[in-house]
């Protein structure tokens, strides 16, 4: 059976690269002076086309350190979790093994002077080395455990890291947790949801946390039939434990500890169509009694762009799915996705939901310093990366009301793009847009620099291999 998630675009590496002196294009702004950093699935081992998911291949972080308008270098590592470390002959991290015994695969940020590669679902976080090498599973100096989440928000007052995790083990909990400056968390809250959903992400803003609890819930008689080794009987209890990383599965034979093959992984998340859609508007010092949920058209929603407050509302942008892993267990494929913009009124208890933008879209961004609070414009690049067409990174301008585009030519498949402003009191639209772009005719991807405000190109970094089709990634300043 052919796995589109295995070939083409997102085909995975086979290797480790360290590149310096690369090909520039342009000239690279002088006040870049950082890392570009995107994260991904990139899939190590044995392989099982029809079982295997585009979220749950192996993590490998991909970077390019710009300074003094030059590319110094270009290094991809897998994170080292328990199934990379195995297949690459190395010791096994300690620590949490969680639910697929992969390194974080989804984001990767720059906190408290530390690189985080993140992932969601009960799984452990990985520390890395400014060169990208993996330090070990992370717990936040012991003071989060159960997972954290792929879509921490960066509070632009205070600097602090806002998140809600969710995991199969936590049945109708979710976790809304704030880590300060310092790395640390400060601060949890446990909230009861309708079920066990899949919660990739949240909203934020200066006065609420927004939850978006959906139809997409865990499926058990999938997960059950996942990682257990033949022969192998559990009680319902342990095998949920085991499945979740709460519990290691031992072998009946030979009694070791068994880490899952990446042939034996399955999505354990499905469409629900008995789960109801809502959302969830607590305050931000508030507790799991002080929320109140609203709701929605049923729907799943990955990615917000951005929220803030207007009086009595709460404006949400979100990129809206109508229905997700109901037929496809093999990538997100269950309808087109588009940009709608949700008002929650406060006052009348409801949701008003219109579309901004019906064309097909993903991985959304807004200027940092605007996280929570009202933004004018947001980026996001058409369809998805890999998938084949003319892909265009898409301009919105909130107030005016339109959208603009840029083409990278045919050929082209293009993931998320990162605002970096010009300087830290630029103004909302005065720096540059980021991100890789690949090039199918010649399978090699670049670094492409754009000026935010004219969308026209600056600068492109060249890598004389392709970039397989990836999530989310950060610029981090050196100075953070």
């Amino acid at each position: 059976m052919a796995n589109r998630y295995l070939q083409g675009p997102f085909a995975p590496l086979q290797e480790e690269y360290t590149l310096t002196g690369l090909e520039v294009a342009g000239a690279i702004p002088d006040y870049l002076d950082g890392r570009y950093l995107r994260n991904g699935p990139n899939p190590i081992g044995e392989i099982d086309p029809e079982r295997s998911h585009w979220f749950i291949g192996d993590g490998m972080v991909h970077g390019i350190r710009i300074r003094d308008g030059k590319a110094e270098w270009y290094r991809n590592r897998w994170v080292r979790g328990p199934n990379a470390a195995k297949e690459l002959g190395e010791p096994p991290p300690a620590g949490h093994v969680g639910l697929y015994g992969l390194g974080s695969n989804t984001n990767v940020i720059g906190h408290a002077g530390r690189t985080f590669a993140l992932v969601e679902g009960g799984d452990p976080q990985y520390e890395l080395t400014d060169e990208l090498d993996t330090v070990g599973v992370c717990d936040f100096d012991g003071t989060l455990t159960g997972g954290y989440t792929a879509h921490p928000k960066r509070d632009p007052e205070t600097g602090e890291l806002h998140a809600v995790s969710y995991s199969a083990f936590r049945g109708n909990k979710v976790q809304y947790s704030v880590i300060g400056v310092d790395g640390r968390v400060r601060r949890t809250v446990d909230i009861t949801v309708a079920g066990s959903p899949m919660m990739h992400d949240f909203s934020l803003t200066e006065r609420y946390v927004v939850l978006y609890d959906l139809p997409v819930t865990f499926d058990a008689p999938i997960a059950a039939a996942m990682t257990v080794p033949r022969g192998l009987r559990l009680s319902a209890r342990l095998m949920l434990s085991a499945l979740i990383g709460r519990v290691p599965i031992p072998d009946p034979i030979t009694a070791r500890i068994h880490v899952p093959k990446a042939s034996e992984r399955r999505f354990p998340y499905s469409w629900n169509p008995k789960y109801p859609a809502r959302v969830g508007v607590m305050p931000r010092e508030g507790a799991d009694a002080d929320v109140r949920w609203f709701d929605v058209e049923p729907c799943y929603v990955f990615h917000p762009m951005n929220a803030f407050d207007e009086g009595d509302t709460i404006v949400l942008d979100v990129v809206r799915y109508p229905k997700m892993f109901e037929r496809d267990h093999t990538g997100p494929n269950d309808g087109p996705p588009t940009l709608d913009r949700w008002t929650v009124d406060l006052a009348d208890g409801k949701i008003r939901e219109s579309r901004f933008d019906d064309r097909a879209q993903e991985f959304p961004r807004v200027d940092e310093r605007l996280v929570g609070k009202r933004h004018r414009y947001g980026y996001a690049p058409t369809a998805l990366e890999g998938i084949e067409g003319d892909d265009s990174l898409l301009k919105h301008d909130f107030v005016r009301g339109r959208t603009e585009s840029c083409s990278f030519g045919p050929g082209k498949a293009l993931g998320e793009f990162v605002f970096h402003p010009s300087s830290p009191d630029a103004a909302e639209d005065d720096g540059v847009l980021m991100g890789f772009v690949y090039d199918r005719p010649t399978d090699r991807s670049e670094l492409a620099i754009i000026d935010a405000q004219t969308l026209h190109d600056i600068a492109s970094i060249k890598l004389p291999h392709r970039v397989p089709a990836g999530f989310h990634g950060n610029w981090v300043p050196s100075t953070d």
